[in-house]
């Protein structure tokens, strides 16, 4: 990596360089999943047939007893099914198609030179010491859409500090900081917070049949985390990051705009014409939206007592698309880096040029994936790690901390936050309910564990997106380089929001909307657990929990 010595140095920035050291000396990407692949298959054919009773099933529930089973995929049809899938595997992975998508309107927007100019005059605009603070808390606000901004945000984040005359690595370890590590955290409800609820209602109702979750029963704690995680990432980014990157020289060959701020005459006219352009697309996409028979809503949600959002937050991506295509469209006409079509089609062209290693990465990552999956050795460590939190015997607050940080040890394994709260949340929501605790907690514990992990592992579908974005400064650099420049990151997060989610239980904050910290008093909890154990002995049935099981993939 080019970067020049600094004299801070002490024992957590050798160590940082030596986790550099050792992870660029890991295979490449495309040889990693490769073999990850072998390791795999390998695996499951090894302890084929091992099992654990799936969380929710089995005497103890009421529940018929159904069990997670590592399958073997060398057996004729495990490999029949590699092959006949890895087309559908590959076309179907989640990333792919969200990136090439957005990237086919960024890259109108950007070769028209939009992008740079837009850049540009934030940056004379926003005072420098809130550039860093505005990029983390961007990245946490850009979950409302989807994953969208991996693919928008952290690579502007590198174009910021560029162009701001400083390394642009370090901005792409804001970005991905807020974007990944702050993870469930924003001002605004997102889809995850219906899709969290959905699964944590059913585990509660197997202590309490009529226990409903608001989806939004976590808001107040996810919103009053942004201003903290955005504190503790710009700290992270001016403190260790940027010290230890030093001055940006970029390798021979690598060529880049020279940074300015100066913004001519005709860019600054077009750039207006671009964004109300752009104002014009959101004015329409929110006709689209506010009224309840919109054309981007769906049916009438009971839960909401309104008409449901999913179609709008379903189109997200295709929005965002039509937005950097159309003002990058209009951009270059007024400035004149657009003369007839066929420069749109060449801009386009040359944007999907750049993702070619990315689409290699995907295609080996997406088949990992899928054989990971369908090997349920994720599921099973899931299992067993929550068997083994469980026999520690904690209770109240230091269970919920142990709980955090097992759930961020599973985010290293598995990377879908429905398949891991599909396992866990049958075994610890019904546990904290009969130790006092309501569902809503539990819940947001699992958030807080599901989220400064992320930026550390390699299975995060994105990561290699995050690595391709950041060979484009750095030709030299690999897993190593971005997992060391993330690991402050997962540590002040993890420092910053497990005691802050202390304190708040220990305030009795409400959590959200219909949030409560605890659940009923404690003769309540002693009746409801007497009402489960007999039901179990009578073999009642409980209600079925089969959503949780039918969720995982």
């Amino acid at each position: 990596m080019a970067k020049q010595e600094s004299s801070q140095g002490g024992v957590f920035k050798r160590i940082l360089d030596k986790v550099e050291i050792v992870g660029n000396k890991l295979p490449q990407p495309v040889t990693l999943f490769a073999i990850l692949i072998v390791v795999v298959l390998l695996l499951s054919w090894m302890f084929s047939g091992i099992s654990v009773l799936r969380p929710g099933t089995g005497a103890d529930t009421g529940v018929e007893a159904d069990y997670i089973v590592v399958e073997n995929l060398l057996t004729k049809d495990g490999l029949q099914r590699i092959f006949t899938s890895m087309v559908n595997v590959f076309a179907t992975f989640p990333p792919l198609g969200l990136v090439l998508v957005v990237m086919l309107g960024i890259g109108v927007a950007e070769h028209t030179g939009m992008i740079a100019v837009a850049l540009r005059v934030f940056v004379s605009k926003v005072p420098k010491y809130l550039i860093t603070f505005s990029i983390v808390v961007a990245g946490m606000v850009s979950s409302v859409a989807a994953d969208a901004g991996y693919v928008v945000l952290i690579p502007m984040g590198a174009a910021l500090f560029m162009g701001m005359g400083r390394h642009p690595l370090a901005g792409i370890a804001a970005a991905f900081a807020g974007v990944s590590g702050g993870f469930g955290a924003n001002f605004l409800p997102t889809g995850l917070d219906p899709m969290i609820a959905a699964f944590t209602e059913p585990a509660a109702n197997i202590i309490n049949p009529e226990y409903t979750v608001n989806p939004l029963s976590n808001y107040y704690l996810m919103a009053a985390s942004v201003p903290l995680v955005g504190i503790a990432g710009t700290w992270i980014t001016e403190k260790i990051v940027v010290p230890r990157l030093g001055e940006y020289r970029p390798a021979e060959g690598m060529i880049f705009e020279e940074a300015t701020s100066d913004v001519k005459p005709h860019e600054r006219r077009a750039l207006k014409w671009s964004i109300i352009s752009i104002l014009i697309v959101i004015a329409l996409v929110a006709v689209a939206v506010v009224p309840a028979d919109g054309l981007l809503r769906g049916d009438f949600d009971e839960v909401a007592g309104k008409n449901s959002f999913r179609p709008f937050y379903d189109s997200l991506v295709p929005i965002m698309f039509i937005i950097f295509f159309v003002g990058g469209l209009v951009y270059g006409i007024v400035s004149k880096t657009i003369k007839t079509d066929k420069d749109v089609s060449d801009m386009t062209a040359k944007s999907m040029s750049t993702m070619g290693l990315y689409i290699v990465i995907a295609f080996v990552a997406a088949q990992f994936v899928a054989y990971f999956n369908w090997s349920n050795l994720g599921s099973i460590l899931a299992v067993k790690g929550s068997d083994g939190l469980q026999a520690i015997g904690f209770t109240g607050i230091p269970l919920l901390v142990a709980f955090i940080i097992i759930a961020s040890l599973v985010n290293l394994i598995m990377g879908s936050a429905s398949a891991k709260w599909a396992l866990l949340a049958p075994i610890f929501v019904p546990m904290l309910m009969l130790m006092g605790f309501a569902p809503e907690v539990t819940q947001a514990a699992y958030r807080i564990g599901d989220s400064y992990s992320n930026i550390l592992t390699p299975l995060l579908p994105y990561f290699p997106l995050v690595i391709v974005f950041t060979q484009k400064y750095d030709k030299t650099a690999g897993i190593g380089t971005l997992i060391s420049m993330m690991l402050p990151y997962a540590i002040a997060f993890m420092v910053a929001r497990i005691p802050m989610f202390i304190v708040w239980i220990w305030l009795g904050l409400p959590l959200g909307i219909e949030g409560p910290i605890y659940y009923g008093d404690d003769d309540t909890v002693q009746d409801e657990k007497q009402i489960v154990d007999e039901r179990a002995a009578k073999d009642d049935e409980i209600p079925d929990n089969t959503l949780l099981i039918d969720s995982i993939e």
